[in-house]
């Protein structure tokens, strides 16, 4: 090998070393020389890292508009004039996003019902954008008018403060609570006539904070349209009685004074076992209905919340949403319009109801212990629906 050739060989062996060391050390030296790269220019074309941009840049963006992009899921179609109906402050945006979140998996991602936030005070913007970022269907939050949620002004103060003492003395749960008060008159007769909620018919009450342990496999709000319930629950119980003790002798005096609202065939049988003359403190658990606000919104139950309302039993003692919605429900309803929903499991700390039956939790690949479902615990009502189905 003459000396010429050997220089060459020399060189070349240099120049491919030193092109292994700047691939391993420079990235932006790798790509330029890489094979792709240099077969996509003496084509006369781009390099593949121009193509994926380019590519990206033209796509069209994605519409996102509610009524038109659904996160991969099937949007149903009839659907009904429905909303979620969520009362809560700032401060339970966790809950909140929880609650949300568990709804749009078991459910509401295949339906995209929209949802209403309501507050006694104005929501803040990021609690907006960490509930609108969990699911496309429309949100809006409004603010409660204060004359629909303070303790009015015809409230004798004085009555009002020695029963609030009372029960806090007895240790009665919120017992020294005006605003718990508040939100329970506001359950009971106004949050159906807010603005946001006027126009829709049906609603689906969301607390924070609370369990779906079954996907939902069908629609709830066309079930009952079609069917012509009016009223549905998964959990009853007791009410305390300390918290009522007028409620049952006010409900009586205004079905006499009203007897052209009473419906027959009604779930009289499931609040009393002596057919009115006592109450026996069953009622639904209203942190979870679904409900037609067009029976809030009739003749009879309007006139009984105005009743209610003038007796001054929500701050004189602390008369509950959950009893009032239920011996409205149980009084002014046949029994066949209240619908108990088995397949919808739910859970509000401390209760759950989990679907009894194997098939039904099987289907809804239901997250709950069918053993520890409240149905039958001893201080459920449950037995007491059965017995009058």
């Amino acid at each position: 090998m003459n000396l010429t050739m050997r220089y060459i060989l020399i060189v070349l062996g240099v120049i491919i070393t030193l092109h292994y060391i700047l691939t391993l050390t420079h990235s932006s030296y790798s790509e330029a020389t890489s094979l792709s790269s240099l077969t996509s220019h003496f084509r006369g074309g781009s390099s593949s890292a121009d193509e994926d941009k380019s590519a990206y840049d033209t796509r069209p963006l994605l519409n996102l508009d509610p009524d038109v992009y659904n996160n991969g899921t099937l949007v149903h179609d009839p659907r009904a004039n429905a909303t979620f109906v969520v009362l809560a402050r700032n401060t339970d945006v966790d809950g909140m996003v929880r609650s949300v979140r568990e709804m749009e998996d078991r459910f509401n991602r295949h339906w995209r019902y929209p949802y209403v936030f309501l507050n006694d005070v104005e929501w803040e913007e990021e609690v907006k954008e960490r509930l609108r970022v969990l699911t496309t269907a429309k949100m809006e939050f409004g603010v409660i008018p204060k004359s629909d949620w303070v303790q009015p002004d015809w409230i004798d103060e004085e009555k009002a403060t020695t029963g609030r003492n009372k029960l806090v003395e007895e240790g009665v749960i919120y017992g020294g609570s005006v605003s718990y008060r508040n939100m329970c008159r506001f359950n009971s007769g106004f949050f159906f006539r807010h603005p946001l909620v006027q126009k829709y018919r049906w609603y689906w009450r969301l607390d924070s904070d609370v369990h779906f342990h079954c996907d939902i496999n069908f629609d709830p709000f066309l079930y009952m349209e079609e069917k012509e319930k009016v009223y549905a629950f998964t959990i009853t119980m007791y009410e305390f009685e300390k918290t009522i003790p007028t409620l049952w002798e006010e409900t009586m005096k205004f079905a006499k004074l009203h007897p052209e609202y009473i419906a027959e065939d009604n779930a009289m049988g499931f609040v009393s076992e002596n057919g009115g003359s006592t109450y026996n403190l069953c009622h639904f658990w209203s942190n979870f209905e679904i409900a037609d606000m067009d029976f809030w919104r009739s003749e009879a139950y309007m006139d009984y919340f105005d009743y209610l309302d003038k007796k001054g039993g929500f701050y004189y003692e602390r008369w509950g949403d959950a009893p009032v919605h239920s011996l409205a429900a149980a009084l002014f309803l046949p029994k066949w319009k209240i619908q108990f929903f088995d397949e919808i499991g739910y859970e509000h700390n401390p209760y759950t109801h989990c679907p009894q039956k194997e098939e039904t939790w099987r289907k809804g690949r239901c997250s709950c212990s069918r053993q520890r479902s409240f149905d039958y615990d001893g201080y459920s009502c449950m037995s007491k629906w059965d017995r009058i189905q």
